[in-house]
């Protein structure tokens, strides 16, 4: 069967932070993502996996404890392994810019991978450790903010004892992601220690690569990269969205054709033969040390492209620039 791995970058705003937002209201917009309407973050996405039983991962990004002390990651990752799911690690060290107290003294960067191996060591080991005092069991994934991640990156895993990493997005090889890999990769992999699991995707002209996030991807192509990778035989479909991706781009309204996706995808992996909801826990480390086997995504279709472009461009006028209650 496919693995399906709803995955959820799980983080407070940097951007938001900067802005003068507090602790508290940047948890529940970016967390939460409460909204007059209702609760769109995490809670409401573990509620929707849990009708159709799937799991989630929630990488879970601890860095902001540098600056607003470690008190607010217990209630986060306490309410996630209450439910039964995942909590894995993420890093955006954007955070450095205002710790208090740095753990790599005053070097900064815009991603894990802009450090040295030795930070990057030191770092990772930090946000493992807030992770895990917070009540998280042992830490075995890791996902890279801005999929920033580059070989060192890979390689201070694998000194930690962190055996999955999920920082490939083929969108981003090249372009803020620095790990030596190929962008054609479909199943895991080994790489410099850990097991390499890319971001999930199809193809959306001949040639090209559109990730399978909840906001970049129509229902129907998200239905057919599925379908396709049932099929094809794929060990995993990787998919991602964020906790505040429900929202609108202020994160003031929820954004109602996100959210249809997002319900289109669950309604599917739950009726779809051949799928399994599954957690990096789930898996086997042995998938990554297979011969590699011929797979390929789901092959474009001008029809689903075009639909999406237009729902984009509607729903972009619709919750980005109206400011009407949705």
């Amino acid at each position: 069967m496919t693995a399906l791995l709803i995955t959820v970058d799980t983080e407070l705003s940097a951007s938001l932070h900067q802005r003068g937002m507090s602790l508290v209201d940047n948890v529940d917009r970016s967390i939460w993502a409460r909204t007059r309407a209702g609760a769109f973050g995490i809670g409401w996405q573990m509620d929707l996996l849990d009708r159709h039983g799937l799991k989630g991962v929630f990488f879970l990004d601890p860095m902001p404890a540098l600056v607003h002390g470690a008190d607010f990651l217990a209630p986060i990752v306490g309410a996630i392994v209450a439910r039964g799911h995942e909590v894995q690690m993420h890093i955006h060290t954007e955070w450095l810019a205002w710790a208090k107290d740095s753990p790599v003294g005053d070097r900064q960067g815009h991603s894990i991978g802009d450090f040295s191996l030795d930070d990057q060591i030191i770092l990772l080991g930090h946000a493992r450790r807030l992770l895990e005092q917070a009540g998280a069991p042992a830490i075995t994934a890791f996902r890279a903010g801005n999929f920033g991640a580059n070989d060192d990156t890979l390689r201070a895993l694998a000194t930690l004892g962190v055996i999955w990493d999920s920082s490939v997005n083929p969108a981003y090889l090249g372009h803020g992601c620095g790990i030596s890999a190929d962008r054609a990769q479909i199943g895991a992999t080994r790489a410099h220690g850990v097991a390499e699991l890319p971001v999930s995707g199809i193809e959306d002209r001949p040639g090209g690569f559109r990730p399978a996030q909840i906001c970049a991807m129509s229902a129907a192509e998200m239905r057919a990269g599925l379908r396709h990778a049932v099929r094809d035989g794929h060990d995993a479909f990787n998919v991602v969205t964020h906790s505040f991706e429900m929202l609108s781009r202020d994160r003031q309204r929820p954004n109602s054709a996100v959210i249809a996706r997002f319900e289109a995808l669950c309604r599917e992996a739950a009726r779809l033969p051949g799928v399994r909801g599954a957690g990096f826990n789930d898996l086997s480390t042995d998938l990554a040390d297979r011969p590699a086997r011929p797979l390929s995504r789901a092959a474009p279709s001008r029809l689903r492209t075009g639909m999406r472009l237009a729902a984009q461009a509607w729903a972009t006028w619709r919750y980005e620039h109206r400011l009407v209650p949705a």
